[in-house]
């Protein structure tokens, strides 16, 4: 499966009122090298893997495989990864027809919070609410991979004005 999502900095907590649905997110990494990612998230009381590519040069899709695994597999399977966790509460916000996804960040990323939205196509038009700021699809930086191994808060000084 294709997957083409764009990315934006939040510049406020307005998102939190409109939001429809609210959960927890850990996650572990198996792999974070170029071009892979192979990561086991538990989303409140359930687990998935998931295993993406990487985006084609100048464009948003990759490639995302992502299944539903048992919570006692993907407890297990945390224990394996990688050292480090991302931890976050992702926010659901309608947004027009499309779903947008706030992530507010803990732990060593506290303080990031960030929006994606998922299209059909790198052109399809979307409504932008008010509390997306900066867009930042494709920077590195807030990949949760590289958070993973140089956290937010290693760098959100040289950053924080791009809001």
């Amino acid at each position: 499966m294709q997957e083409i999502e764009r990315k934006f900095l939040v510049k406020d907590d307005s998102y939190k009122s409109l939001a429809y649905s609210k959960t927890h997110i850990e996650q572990g990494y198996f792999a974070t090298d170029p071009g892979r990612t192979v990561r086991v998230r538990i989303r409140d009381d359930k687990g998935y893997l998931t295993i993406k590519g990487a985006p084609k040069k100048g464009e948003f899709g990759r490639y995302e495989f992502e299944t539903e695994i048992s919570l006692e597999d993907a407890h297990e399977m945390l224990e394996l990864c990688m050292p480090g966790r991302v931890s976050k509460d992702r926010y659901l916000v309608k947004s027009g027809k499309h779903v947008i996804e706030v992530d507010e960040f803990f732990g060593d990323n506290e303080g990031l919070v960030m929006a994606e939205i998922e299209l059909e196509s790198e052109d399809e038009p979307y409504e932008k609410p008010d509390f997306l700021g900066k867009e930042v699809t494709g920077n590195y930086h807030y990949y949760n991979k590289y958070m993973l191994r140089r956290p937010y808060k290693l760098w959100k000084d040289e950053v924080e004005f791009e809001k």
